[in-house]
């Protein structure tokens, strides 16, 4: 399901417009992205959390060349799914 698929679910599900649903997930998706930049984490009740997870400094190799490189520790956005998002997939 790409981005208007889920908009026009969205519309249907909720009976809205296709501009209103449109709007509500750029919305969700701009709140989502400000908290997780701001370090806090967000957590819908039986859907998941929305986190950050830092992910240390390491050395790797290029595959190339076979020399090693120093890759930089750096910021993850990462999803959590929750118990009932688990129990309804399974």
């Amino acid at each position: 399901m790409n981005k208007s698929e889920l908009i026009d679910a969205m519309a249907d599900n909720a009976g809205i417009s296709k501009s209103a649903a449109a709007s509500a997930l750029d919305g969700f998706i701009d709140a989502v992205g400000g908290a997780l930049k701001k370090g806090d984490q967000v957590t819908l009740v039986g859907f998941g959390t929305f986190l950050v997870r830092e992910r240390e400094a390491r050395t790797g190799r290029n595959p190339r060349t076979g020399e090693t490189i120093n890759i930089k520790a750096s910021k993850l956005p990462s999803f959590k799914a929750g118990k009932g998002l688990k129990d309804a997939v399974n």
